[in-house]
């Protein structure tokens, strides 16, 4: 098994596979998690290999756009990686990275643990934070025709599993419910240090935006 060849079998995949994909989940997505993972990867002593697989192939079929379906994700992969002939350790690896990637909501337990995972963990949730994931998560709004920001809606910060899943909360909500509580949630330490600025630059943007939101100049 060359493994370059694997890589970029899977890069063509992907582009294929989410090629009419929402803005936000799309394979420039996939690429920049990928991006942030081999980076991250560099200070780690992890399996490239199992790294890079894991963050292209973890949105492969996200569960936001296929009913709810958690499992269709990495059976895809699955799939994919036996037709490649790619060992049965690593296919595992990769479909329990898809299975545990995602931020939930809740207090949802991770039922696996690998620096693997931390890393493309890392990765996905950088991509999910600072201006990238500002810009992601308004498009996502859209896409779901929600409201920007309701004064009377506030953010509910208890919800279960099924609320997170199932809430049709304004876009502005979203930042407390999960993408300021990520920079804490960081496994690696260059994941903790990446995340710093960006979680900044969101409470600077939301400053901006209550005060433009109140009239104020």
């Amino acid at each position: 098994m060359d493994q370059k060849i694997v890589i970029q079998s899977t890069v063509d995949f992907v582009k294929m596979a989410l090629l009419n994909a929402e803005g936000g989940h799309d394979w420039w997505h996939i690429h920049r998690v990928w991006q942030l993972a081999k980076n991250i990867a560099e200070s780690e002593k992890a399996d490239l290999f199992v790294v890079e697989l894991g963050a292209l192939l973890h949105d492969i079929a996200d569960s936001k756009f296929h009913n709810g379906d958690e499992e269709i994700g990495a059976q895809k992969a699955r799939e994919f990686l036996s037709v490649l002939a790619v060992d049965e350790k690593t296919i595992v690896h990769v479909e329990n990275i898809i299975n545990n990637i995602s931020f939930k909501g809740g207090k949802q337990e991770q039922q696996f643990k690998s620096i693997e995972l931390d890393i493309v963990q890392d990765a996905d949730r950088l991509d999910a934070i600072g201006a990238i994931g500002i810009a992601r998560t308004f498009n996502y709004g859209g896409f779901k025709n929600r409201e920007i920001y309701n004064p009377g809606i506030k953010p509910d910060l208890n919800m279960t599993k099924e609320q997170y899943k199932n809430s049709t909360a304004p876009t502005i909500n979203h930042f407390y419910e999960k993408l300021l509580l990520l920079k804490d949630r960081m496994n690696t330490n260059t994941g903790k240090l990446m995340a710093e600025k960006r979680h900044r630059f969101m409470e600077q943007y939301l400053e901006e935006f209550f005060n433009e939101w109140d009239g104020k100049l």
